[in-house]
């Protein structure tokens, strides 16, 4: 089977996917000043309750949307959910009041809970030493959309805050076309499961996954992982002010060198990261890296040497397609899809509970009331997440009462 056009393809929507939030956020709270007549501060609020309302639906979608690509395949759900997405921004683009534009960011939470699908079809078509490089190409998308997202927005909002609903409408149409065309199959009858409910959410696919042997531990790094490195997007802006004295636009270049090595690691340097060390060794190596770089940046004292560290700190990355990819051989065919929306459920936890996390953290450390002066607190919180990821990975791995030693 020919992989480069569906490959892409799949890029393509999880690029449209992690674009969900980073496009319409410039625009976000001019539109709903527009809709609400109100001020910037309760904008804000309602700003909040928006993109929580995003992240939740991701939450307890993903395993929904995996286990229906498990039963219905993934071709038929990944152009069912991009239908549904390009009439949803369609609908946000001329909503009339804050309730539609909730309801539209509920909708497009869940039609973009596809990563699961995405990441399965990967899993569907690689052998066993290629799932890695493959999922570090999922991770490559997203980054990529974690860039190009709010600078698109960016660009468009001047043509009016709702021009960037009417791009996202056409994005995920013209991929809708695309995929139609060059989108196979690769869910047979032989790996085939039934749909079923009480495994189709969070906690049920919980409750079935964590009983793979030594999947356990593993889950509990991803979460304590999505967590921690979600603190970029989630205080970057607002510690890159306080520290280094940042406006919009420095803040913006820095997340697009942040991004664009991103995607320069998982697109490309994973591979033979993989080949070099092992899955095993790339895990704890991009942890270790993850652990020094938020070290590094809740010390740093210049914004110059954060900016040459940024394709450092993106080298850590390489940790999660490691993990992903351990993780997708514990678990059986018919199960990559169950798998995957499990943890995108995970991940999701991490979009909701990072950013109050995180920004009280920072908000804590810069007041008054805080001990000392320390900006970097976020970081320093988030490199401690990783140690206890590397304690937790050792502690299972020596685990002599797994029913199979860990990968």
């Amino acid at each position: 089977m020919k992989t480069r056009l569906p490959i892409l393809f799949i890029m393509i929507t999880l690029v449209i996917d992690s674009m969900g939030i980073g496009l319409i956020m410039p625009v976000m709270p001019d539109l709903i000043r527009q809709l609400r007549h109100t001020d910037l501060a309760s904008a804000a609020m309602w700003g909040g309750v928006l993109a929580t309302s995003f992240a939740v639906m991701q939450f307890l979608f993903s395993p929904t949307i995996g286990s229906l690509s498990d039963r219905f395949g993934r071709r038929r759900v990944l152009l069912v959910s991009l239908f549904f997405m390009s009439l949803d921004y369609l609908v946000m683009a001329v909503a009339g009041s804050i309730w539609i534009l909730l309801a539209g960011r509920i909708v497009a939470g869940i039609t973009a809970a596809t990563q699961s699908t995405g990441t399965a079809f990967m899993a569907d078509i690689s052998t066993a030493k290629d799932k890695a490089k493959n999922f570090g190409l999922v991770s490559a998308a997203f980054g990529i959309g974690f860039v190009i997202g709010p600078l698109i927005g960016g660009v468009l909002s001047i043509f009016g805050p709702r021009a960037p609903f009417y791009a996202a409408a056409a994005l995920a149409a013209g991929n809708f076309i695309f995929g139609y065309f060059v989108m196979p199959e690769t869910v047979t009858d032989a790996i085939r499961r039934p749909f079923e409910w009480r495994r189709a959410n969070p906690l049920g696919a919980f409750k079935h996954i964590a009983r793979l042997p030594g999947l356990k531990p593993l889950l509990t790094v991803h979460l304590l992982y999505s967590i921690a490195f979600f603190v970029y997007p989630a205080v970057w802006a607002y510690f890159t002010r306080e520290r280094f004295g940042w406006d919009g636009l420095m803040v913006g270049y820095s997340l697009a060198i942040f991004g664009i090595s991103l995607a320069i690691v998982q697109g490309f340097l994973i591979r033979h990261i993989i080949a070099r060390l092992g899955e095993k060794r790339t895990l704890l190596f991009g942890l270790v890296v993850n652990m020094l770089s938020f070290l590094m940046i809740g010390l740093i004292p210049y914004g110059w040497l954060v900016m040459l560290l940024a394709p450092i700190n993106a080298l850590g990355s390489v940790s999660g397609p490691a993990l992903m990819a351990i993780m997708s051989h514990t678990a059986e065919d018919n199960q990559q899809g169950e798998l995957q929306g499990l943890l995108g459920s995970i991940g999701s936890i991490g979009t909701i509970v990072s950013p109050i996390l995180m920004t009280q953290t920072f908000s804590y450390f810069i007041s008054a009331k805080a001990p000392f002066y320390l900006p970097g607190a976020p970081f320093f919180l988030s490199g401690a997440m990783i140690a206890i990821c590397i304690g937790i990975y050792f502690a299972a791995s020596q685990r002599k009462t797994l029913e199979q030693p860990l990968p």
